[in-house]
């Protein structure tokens, strides 16, 4: 005996049917676990860029913008603010920007795109907190920028 023999039309579509159905179900049963592994509206949301008018920001002046429920300080440097930045070389972990830890625009003496024009999440990195916003002219205070807030005598890290 060979089975050679000729395929019964209807079996055929009943397995071409079949295949299809199931195809189809597989499918179907797949797409839900896709799309759990994208990421949710809430979460799209909570990265996205912020964009903010800073034409109107005087130079000395700061804003505090939230980004992903941190505050965001973007601070319009004077001259004199940056003058006080070589100065302060000796008490900063990386003066040169030598290390990966900045993008290759901020690769400068400024650590910004424009020298002027500071942007930083204002979150100590000792305990958490906001330190205050009364800035103290350079060196004066050992580092440009605030004060902690939760132990007032050590300079913003």
């Amino acid at each position: 005996m060979s089975n050679q023999g000729k395929m019964d039309c209807g079996r055929r579509r009943l397995v071409v049917a079949t295949a299809a159905v199931g195809g189809v179900g597989a499918v179907a049963a797949l797409v839900p676990f896709v799309s759990s592994l994208l990421p949710s509206e809430r979460a799209k949301a909570a990265g996205a860029p912020v964009e903010v008018d800073i034409s109107k920001l005087e130079p000395g002046q700061m804003m505090t913008v939230e980004w992903r429920g941190k505050p965001v300080w973007i601070i319009n440097r004077t001259k004199e603010m940056l003058d006080t930045l070589p100065k302060l070389a000796d008490a900063v972990a990386d003066p040169k920007s030598e290390k990966d830890q900045q993008p290759a625009y901020a690769k400068n003496d400024t650590r910004s795109v424009k020298p002027e024009i500071m942007v930083v999440v204002g979150i100590c990195t000792h305990l958490g907190c906001s330190p205050s916003q009364k800035f103290k002219k350079g060196a004066e205070e050992g580092m440009p920028g605030g004060r902690r807030t939760c132990i007032s005598p050590i300079p913003v890290s």
